[in-house]
Formats: structure tokens, sequence, C-alpha cells
């Protein structure tokens, strides 16, 4: 993939306040070869360690933050909002959302199918971005980081959230038994699938696919439904991390083609000098 400049994607509802710098980034404008070409910000990763900093020293130069201030928490699939306040290289929190109310930290999550979703309260000056797999989400993470939000003193009425880049509803292939967690919350929830209508894959890595039933997940839909249950302005931006290849890494699209690794995006927010 050629190297190219930074690309990241505004969302317009953000666009539009001031003193709030944002971006759901792409994998355009870094220094990472391969199947990690180019922008890869996943610490996690099997990419080369130099190249990964390098990747994110150019994410924190696009915010005219240093390096040490673009904070990324140690994400494990829960539901845990972490409140940071100062940079703390080395310590990332456990957890699959930050929130801040700090001038000039960028706070963000790294994806490659699950959801990305930037939060701000402009009035209040209160951010957050939230790592929505579909355990975090399920489990409580979204309303989890909006109640992170309000204790800082951000009012739901006037938070701002955009869900970004995530796998569509089309291309993401799940089995009974993954139906099956999300049934046991809510029988409602039933709605968030539908019977898969395409070539079946193998669904995770050395699983063998058979003849059972499998489903289309719209978990977009799904993160879009649970911040609007929080009573806050919501845009979904229909951007496929699956079926846009140049600027998406995808872990679905990697395993199907049967890469070793994959990368990941960054997606991030940041408080600014008002004006």
């Amino acid at each position: 993939m050629p190297q190219r400049s930074l690309q990241p994607v505004p969302a317009p509802l953000l666009q539009r306040q001031t003193g709030i710098k944002h971006g759901f980034f792409t994998r355009c404008g870094g220094v990472s070869n391969g199947i990690y070409a180019s922008l890869n910000a996943g610490l996690g990763s099997g990419d080369t360690g130099a190249d990964i900093i390098e990747n994110r020293r150019r994410v924190a130069a696009w915010f005219d933050v240093p390096a040490a201030r673009l904070l990324t928490p140690s994400q494990c699939h829960s539901n845990s909002a972490a409140i940071v306040t100062d940079p703390l290289p080395g310590q990332a929190a456990k957890a699959d959302a930050y929130v801040t109310n700090i001038s000039g930290l960028a706070i963000g999550i790294v994806t490659a199918d699950c959801g990305a979703v930037l939060l701000a309260d402009p009035q209040a000056r209160i951010i957050a971005a939230v790592h929505a797999g579909w355990k975090g989400a399920l489990n409580g993470i979204l309303p989890n980081s909006i109640e992170a939000m309000l204790k800082l003193g951000a009012r739901a009425e006037n938070i701002l959230a955009v869900s970004g880049p995530a796998i569509s509803r089309e291309n993401y292939e799940v089995g009974e038994d993954f139906r099956q967690n999300f049934l046991a919350k809510d029988l409602a929830y039933a709605r968030y699938f539908t019977p898969w209508r395409g070539k079946k894959h193998t669904l995770s890595a050395g699983q063998e696919q058979t003849n059972a039933a499998t489903y289309h997940c719209d978990l977009r839909q799904f993160i879009c439904d649970r911040l609007r249950e929080e009573n806050v302005q919501v845009e979904d931006m229909p951007l496929c991390t699956y079926a846009d290849a140049a600027r998406f890494f995808s872990f679905r699209r990697a395993t199907h083609k049967g890469e070793a690794d994959y990368g990941r995006q960054i997606s991030a927010i940041c408080l600014t000098d008002k004006g």
C-alpha cells in the first residue's frame, strides 16, 4: 500500500463543535509495511514496535499534542470506563473506554471490526472514546462510559455520540451460540439477527465450517440503540471495516484471507483551547 498522509474521517456532528478535535483514522499515512500497512496503531499486534510508536506519534502530532499525551486503554472487551486526567506512560488502564475533561489530552481506542464510538459534551467540555466490541456493548460499556461523563459534570441531553468504523451487518456472520449470548440478556435482541444470506465462511481461526445456521449480526444498530437509550444525540457513520480494505483493518477479513495477524486503526478525540 503506498504511503499517504493521515486521512482521519470526521463526523459532521462533532466537526461543528468548537474546542473539540477528533478523527476516525484510517490505515493510511503511517510507516508500517505488509499486512500492517500503514498506520497500524495496535500495540498488541505483531508489527515492528518502532513503527507502531512512530504511527502513534503521527496521530498525536495531528492533534498538536506530544506523543505521551495520546492515551489509549489496555482494551479487554470489558464494560469498564476509566476517567483519565494525566498521561501515565506504561500505565494504561485495563478498560475499554477513556473519559476526560482535560484539555490537550488526546484519548482514543483501537479497533479492527469492533465499534469505535466518540462522545462529547461540548458545553461541559467532557469527552470519551469507547471500544464497543460485542461483549462490551452487550454488557454495558456504552452506558458506563456515559455515566463516567456524567460524574465529571456532563448532561445527557448535551452529549453527542458518534458511532464510527465497524463491521457492517452485511459482513458480520455469527453462529447460534453467539446469538444466544444476546437472547440470554433480552429476547428482544433477536431483532439484531437475520439468517445469513451469502457464502458461508470459517467463523474463526481453526473452526471448521458446518451446515449449522448462521446469521447476520447488526452490531452497528445495536450500538446506536444502546446509545439512544441513554438519551444522547447519536450519529451513525456507515463505514464498514470489512468491506473497505483500502481504508480499514479488519480482523474478520484477515481471518478469511488466512493472514497471520492484522493491524488496528485508531479513533481519537481531544479538547482544545476554545475559539
